[in-house]
Order: C-alpha cells, then sequence, then structure tokens
C-alpha cells in the first residue's frame, strides 16, 4: 500500500498533460478527466490515512535511489492527513467551478491539477531541495488559476502576488545552500541526525539558514509582516481558486512544523526549537492585523481574506508552543479553518453574482434575490469563522486556549484570542446586517443578468464545505484522536527517521522540554 503514496502526485500531474495535449478543445472531456482525477484521489487518500495511522512513517524511493541520495517521498500521519483534506477540498471545487467558472478562460482544468500536485507533493517530499520543486510547481499553476478571467484588478493582484512569491522563491534557494553548505545533506530525515553534530564554527551559518527558510516560510503562511499579499490576491481571485488557495497558506505552516519539529527539534542541541522565540510573537500579530482587517474591511471579499490572515494566526499561536497538546488543537484549528475560509470565499461569490451593480461592497442595497437562503450560509459561515458554538471552530480555539494554559505567556494568548474573536464576531455580525437585514428595508431593484437562474450547484458546494465542518464537531472525538497521534509522532522522530535512513540508524536523544519552559 506504501508504493500509493505516489499517486497524489503522479495522477494530477499526468492529467493535466493529457488535458492539454488531448482535450484543449473540448470543454466537457476536460471536466470528466478533472472529475475522474479527484475522485481517485480522494479514494486513495482515504486510504494512506488508514494505513499511515495503522503501520507509521514510511518511505517511497523514485528510482530505487539510496537515501539520502535519491528523491524520496514519505507517508507518516501528518502529510496522510494534509493530502486528504486537500483531496476533499478539490472535489467541491471542482463541483463549484464546472458550472460556469472554468468557462471563463483557457486551461482552467489542467492548471487545477498541476496545483494539486504541488500542494500534494509538497506534503508528501522528504527532501528540501524538492520540497522547493513541488512550491515552484503550485506557485507557477496558481500564477494562472489566479489570473484566470482576466480584469484588471486581478493582474494588479496577481503582480503582486507573483513578486511577493518570486523572492519568497529566492529566498528558498539561498537557505537551503547554506543548509547544504554545512550539512552536505537536504534529505530531512538526514539533516535530523547531521544538525546536533554541527561543529561551533558553522552553528551560526547553519542558523542563518534555517532562520532564512523560516522566512520563507512565513512568506507563504501570510505571517506578519509578510501577509501583505494575502488580501488582494485572494481578494481578487476567482472564487473557486480563492477556495483552493485556502490550503496555500496551510503549505507554509507545514513547513514550518515540519522542519522545526524534525530536523531543528528536540533533537538539535543547540538549536533546538529555534524558531519558537520568533513564532509566537509574530502569530499574535498576525491574528491581531487579520481580525482588525475585518472589522475596517469595506468589500466582502477582503473582509473573507483579512480572515483567512487571522486564522492563521491563531493556528501558528498554537504551532508555536511546541507542545504536544498544542500541536494536535493547531492541526484541528487547520482543519476548520481551511474550510471555514474556503466556504465563505464560495458563499461571498453567490453574494457578490446576486447583488449586480452593488457587488461586494459592505453598503446597504435592495434586497435581493433568494436573501433568506443565502443569508443562512453566510450566517453558518460566519459562525464558523468567528469560532462560535455549535461548529468545530468553538472546539479548535478551546483546545488551543487548554494547551496554552501553562505556557508563560498564557495571558498574552488568551487575551488575544478572545479580544480578536469579539472583533471578528462584530465585523461579520456587521457585514450580515448590512448585506441582509438593512437591505431588506431599501426599496429599488438590483440589476442582474436576465437569465440568472437559481445556483443550485453553487449552493450545494458552499453547503458541502459548511458540512465539513458539521462532520469535523460530529467526530471531533476520533478525529482529536487522531491528530494527537500525529502529534506524538511529529516530536518522537525516531520512527520517521528509521523508515528514511533504515530501521537500524542510531538517533540523538530527544529532548521533550517545550521551547518555552526552558
Amino acid at each position: 500500500m506504501g508504493n500509493w503514496m505516489i499517486v497524489p502526485v503522479v495522477l494530477p500531474a499526468v492529467m493535466a498533460a493529457l488535458t492539454v495535449l488531448a482535450v484543449r478543445h473540448d470543454l466537457i472531456l476536460q471536466r470528466v478527466f478533472s472529475a475522474f482525477t479527484v475522485v481517485a484521489l480522494l479514494a486513495v487518500s482515504i486510504a494512506l490515512v488508514f494505513h499511515a495511522a495503522h503501520t507509521g512513517p514510511e518511505m517511497y524511493s523514485l528510482g530505487n535511489w539510496p537515501t539520502p541520495f535519491g528523491i524520496v517521498l514519505v507517508l507518516d500521519r501528518l502529510s496522510a492527513m494534509m493530502v486528504l483534506l486537500t483531496s476533499i477540498l478539490a472535489v467541491i471545487v471542482w463541483f463549484y467551478s464546472s458550472r460556469e467558472w472554468d468557462k471563463r478562460g483557457k486551461h482552467f482544468h489542467a492548471l487545477f491539477q498541476f496545483q494539486l500536485m504541488g500542494v500534494n507533493g509538497a506534503f508528501l517530499t522528504g527532501d528540501f531541495f524538492n520540497l522547493f520543486v513541488f512550491f515552484e510547481v503550485l506557485l507557477i499553476a496558481s500564477y494562472g488559476l489566479m489570473l484566470h478571467g482576466a480584469g484588471e484588478n486581478r493582474l494588479k493582484a496577481g503582480m503582486q502576488y507573483i513578486v511577493v512569491n518570486l523572492t519568497g522563491s529566492s529566498l528558498f534557494l539561498i537557505g537551503v545552500g547554506l543548509i547544504y553548505a554545512v550539512t552536505g545533506t537536504l534529505n530531512m530525515a538526514d539533516l535530523a541526525l547531521k544538525v546536533p553534530l554541527v561543529g561551533d564554527a558553522d552553528i551560526a551559518l547553519l542558523k542563518a539558514g534555517a532562520l532564512i527558510l523560516f522566512l520563507v516560510f512565513c512568506i507563504k503562511a501570510a505571517m506578519v509582516p509578510m501577509h501583505f499579499w494575502l488580501p488582494g490576491t485572494y481578494a481578487n481571485a476567482p472564487a473557486p481558486v480563492a477556495a483552493l488557495f485556502a490550503i496555500m497558506t496551510k503549505v507554509g505552516a507545514y513547513s514550518i512544523l515540519r522542519l522545526y519539529s524534525l530536523a531543528f527539534g528536540g533533537s538539535a542541541g543547540d538549536l533546538s526549537w529555534l524558531v519558537a522565540p520568533y513564532l509566537l510573537p509574530a502569530a499574535i500579530v498576525t491574528l491581531v492585523v487579520g481580525m482588525v482587517g475585518v472589522l475596517a474591511a469595506r468589500q466582502l471579499t477582503r473582509m473573507v481574506a483579512f480572515a483567512v490572515v487571522g486564522s492563521m494566526g491563531t493556528l501558528m499561536i498554537s504551532v508555536s508552543l511546541f507542545t504536544p497538546d498544542s500541536v494536535a488543537a493547531g492541526l484541528y484549528y487547520m482543519l476548520h479553518s481551511t474550510f471555514a475560509g474556503a466556504a465563505l470565499f464560495l458563499i461571498a461569490d453567490l453574494v457578490i453574482s446576486r447583488r449586480g451593480q452593488f457587488g461586494g461592497s459592505l453598503n446597504s442595497a435592495p434586497a435581493i434575490r433568494d436573501s433568506g437562503l443565502i443569508a443562512a450560509l453566510f450566517f453558518m459561515g460566519a459562525i464558523a469563522m468567528a469560532s462560535l458554538p455549535p461548529l468545530s471552530g468553538f472546539l479548535g480555539k478551546l483546545q488551543i486556549l487548554s494547551a496554552a494554559q501553562n505556557s508563560p505567556y498564557a495571558v498574552w494568548i488568551w487575551v488575544t484570542i478572545l479580544g480578536t474573536s469579539f472583533l471578528n464576531i462584530i465585523g461579520f455580525g456587521r457585514a450580515g446586517s448590512v448585506l441582509f437585514w438593512k437591505s431588506s428595508a431599501i426599496e429599488g431593484e438590483i440589476q442582474t443578468a436576465p437569465d440568472q437562474t437559481f445556483p443550485r450547484q453553487t449552493v450545494i458546494a458552499a453547503g458541502m464545505m459548511l458540512a465539513m465542518l458539521v462532520a469535523l464537531t460530529v467526530f471531533a472525538g476520533p478525529v482529536t484522536g487522531y491528530l494527537h497521534e500525529t502529534s506524538a509522532e511529529l516530536f518522537d522522530t525516531t520512527d520517521y527517521i528509521r523508515a528514511v535512513m533504515g530501521p537500524d540508524t542510531p538517533v540523538a536523544e530527544i529532548t521533550t522540554v517545550a521551547p518555552f519552559a526552558q
């Protein structure tokens, strides 16, 4: 079964190429090819999650080259879960986009498949140079998806997105170059073995490389001060693309968690928990900036984009504590925030399409058609993003607050999370009031397309996203159990290292002391 871990990378790559070469002039066949891919990916990813849960970390060596010289993919609980999250998101995005959005530009489905290849590859790779390669694949595909359908605002936001991420890619190469110069390897497991052995003369250079990579991953995760690209990019992206991009910031979060728990975690000697002192304040500021942006936004999509920034702050606060409980809580919140953000982008597009000339501006306008159903969807999405009961966000934040109670910074964390949650409630409450309640009292008519019909497929897709939040709530017990096992596997890196380097590989002693308790 372990050999199937290559499918989430190879299948979308092959289907993307076939779509461009064989069916680029037939939209129906493109949809069929794309549908087959996302459904197959979902089935394989479910099987991989069960496999990882029962067998532990497992490696696939491409070309059968010996480690650490060859390209390796590594399946463990975390990577399997992230591939499954991507696959679920991909199925819903395909369903949403196949109604209309894929008609607005060329090669949507091919770019969509390349995007999935890059994201899945980033989650599964066991080598930092190949992580760079997969970053570039997903970024190139995202450039095309971002500009899908054209438009002046989209082009401007896309150019900013390209410049920022190309800068990040340059820094990535510098960072991995420094690490390779000191350790002679970029294989993640091999790096975990060699970091503790680095001499005092080279520690400064290794630390510089690791911190440069941290900056790169912060760009990908939209952490302050590198967050400025996200609001404009996500707000102007096509709705299904923005929903798919909800997983993009999680690639940055995953990379931080993977590198700084494996290679610079408890067994890294003087460099143990290297980024913890920097990550916590950056996460707190990111959360505050995101929720203030929600309060200040005057466009619906920008408000949702700032909410995504804020949710990354909440996630990274939990990760920054680097304890098994805090990481497990952060992973649960990550699942929640991905679906909540994606759902709100789809719901925002639904609202904008019904408001005609008023678009997504948060100003009063005449009532829209089907306002009751759309208001209900918006209300559920707002509850989810504000982390109010009974949906999974409330459970996620409770877990984060509980995990933080023994931290020296517990007061700061509690005040920030609870205070910004209040700002989030005010922001979304104001938006809902303007869009639905106040609008019902205004006379007039919204100018929409005369043949505009009830968007059944759009509503179903948004409902599917919200249904995933309900499922996270209903099955919170088994999901949390899986995540605690995942967190334990991250902190005890022995199985991961031996799965890649060999079962008899000696592993350095692991300290279990939390970074902020040292």
